[in-house]
């Protein structure tokens, strides 16, 4: 808004300017059609003046016009130069009373990091300034971990009651839901208990954790087997009594009886002998 303003206030001095030579010209009214013409028209001429001098100004390394770059411009857009101070010394020129004091849009303020660089020695002072320091300076963002019991404690709690609303809520969207309210069923609603057909059926079956431990537990009794087989091998092939028996075994060393029992196995949770739970007897 305070650009807009400003903007606006130039303009305004601008059809100040333009209905002054009106009336210099002998023109006592004027549509206003016409005045936002000439204006424009104006506004216009000014700016290509200032772009003209800001072009010769840059094309000799300076960053500020100076009246010979000025000059140049007006030669380049076809304004004879030599009648600029007749025309200033006119004797039925209009003055213009100053425009009210407008204040300058404001300029946002740049991120502070680091100092602002001044210019070395070598480099001269018409060169432009070193950007702001938050352009070309790195500065790091970012805050240590909390590592407190208590806060990481509540963060989990949060996150984990958030999830659960979340899971709540999504439950009851896509599924059956039963209101505590017959008059209003969208309030207060409850996800619907689905009865299963057979009702003892997740108590027979084994959960993943049950089945995990009995596949270790089978894993682990096999391998003692097979180093008891091992070692009862190594054991008949050290006597040297026994030749005879040991021409009796198979090529592989392990007795028929235990391979034949191996076979037979049926690997069932359900056909498993019953673990019984170690007691400990209080001394």
């Amino acid at each position: 808004i305070p650009a807009e303003n400003y903007h606006l206030a130039r303009r305004r001095t601008l059809q100040v300017v333009v209905s002054a030579l009106l009336t210099e010209c002998g023109f006592e009214s004027a549509e206003k059609v016409a005045v936002e013409t000439l204006t424009e028209m104006m506004q216009s001429y000014i700016t290509e003046i200032g772009r003209c001098a800001k072009a010769y100004c840059e094309h000799t390394a300076r960053s500020i016009p100076t009246l010979s770059d000025t000059v140049i411009s007006l030669i380049e857009m076809g304004f004879s130069v030599d009648t600029l101070p007749v025309y200033a010394k006119r004797s039925q020129r209009m003055v213009i009373t100053a425009p009210p004091v407008t204040n300058h849009p404001v300029t946002p303020k740049a991120l502070s990091a680091g100092q602002k660089r001044t210019h070395p020695p070598h480099i001269p002072s018409h060169f432009p300034e070193f950007p702001d320091p938050h352009t070309y300076i790195k500065t790091p963002a970012f805050r240590e971990p909390v590592s407190e019991y208590q806060v990481v404690r509540e963060k989990a709690a949060t996150q984990r009651r958030d999830v659960e609303r979340a899971l709540t809520r999504f439950m009851a969207k896509t599924g059956e839901t039963q209101s505590l309210f017959k008059d209003d069923i969208t309030a207060f609603p409850l996800i619907a208990a689905r009865p299963s057909v057979i009702p003892y059926l997740s108590a027979l079956l084994p959960s993943e954790l049950e089945l995990q431990t009995l596949e270790e537990t089978d894993s682990s009794e096999q391998d003692d087997q097979t180093d008891g087989e091992n070692t009862a091998g190594n054991a008949i092939s050290d006597d040297p009594g026994a030749d005879k028996e040991n021409s009796m075994l198979p090529p592989s060393g392990v007795v028929p009886s235990t391979k034949a029992n191996e076979d037979n196995m049926i690997d069932n949770p359900y056909l498993r002998p019953v673990k019984k739970p170690k007691v400990r007897r209080k001394k």
